[in-house]
């Protein structure tokens, strides 16, 4: 099981932190527009929410990716993998059943989501089953 979080939670931090962390915080408009199909335009307002959830994305990487390394860290690494992942597909869900279809980058976001959800609450079950 040690390996298995090892790497989940290297891929889960990596992907966290540079996909919906620090890309986004750099350019928010280029990479919501190239991630997800999303034009934030020139709105300051809600390139600063951007740059706000872009920011907590990044810093939550480092916490995810640092259980790979500091074993003490490894469970709290995969609880805060499992509130992210599995958080945002709850909403993605939620909100196609309330406001419609979203476009194919954003399902694309929600299949990996659940998976990587999925393995960081296997490897999170296998910790506190002691396996």
């Amino acid at each position: 099981m040690e390996t298995f979080s090892i790497v989940v939670l290297s891929m889960s931090g990596l992907l966290i932190f540079t996909l919906a962390g620090l890309l986004r915080l750099i350019d928010p408009v280029k990479n919501f527009m190239k991630n997800s199909g999303i034009s934030l335009g020139s709105d300051v307002n809600l390139i600063s929410e951007a740059r706000g959830m872009s920011s907590v994305m990044m810093f939550s990487g480092v916490v995810i990716a640092s259980g790979s390394i500091i074993t003490e860290l490894t469970m709290t690494s995969h609880v805060v993998a499992v509130l992210l992942f599995l958080g945002y597909a709850f909403g993605r869900l939620l909100s196609i059943g309330l406001d419609g279809k979203p476009n194919k980058l954003i399902f694309i976001g929600l299949t990996s989501e659940v998976i990587f959800g999925s393995l960081n609450a296997f490897g999170l079950l296998g910790i506190l089953a002691g396996v």
